[in-house]
């Protein structure tokens, strides 16, 4: 499996992780499908990505690099919205940067 395979897969678990609780909520499905697609297209980039952090801090750089221009869509018309999403990008970052260094 090659390394932006194996990032698709782990943002694609962390998707599945972020969205449960937004379902739950009854959110919007252009919500659901957005924040899905973000962690799998975060997964990627994590995995593909050469700079020279590792594991967690690395996940949690480029999650956040990649949450600023949604965070404008987001939080403009109620910044605490931004809340919980900055929470679980730390803790989804984490995770998706610790397990793509240890599967590759």
């Amino acid at each position: 499996m090659q390394k932006w395979q194996k990032g698709l897969l782990a943002g694609a678990v962390a998707g599945v992780i972020d969205v449960i609780p937004m379902i739950l909520q009854n959110l919007t499905w252009d919500a659901n499908l957005s924040a899905f697609f973000f962690w799998v297209t975060t997964g990627m980039v994590i995995a593909v990505a050469d700079i020279p952090l590792k594991g967690a801090v690395k996940g949690i750089a480029i999650s956040y690099a990649l949450l600023v221009p949604l965070a404008f869509l987001i939080g403009w018309a109620n910044p605490l919205n931004l809340v919980p999403i900055a929470i679980m990008t730390l803790i989804l970052g984490a995770a998706v940067g610790t397990a793509i260094e240890r599967i590759q």
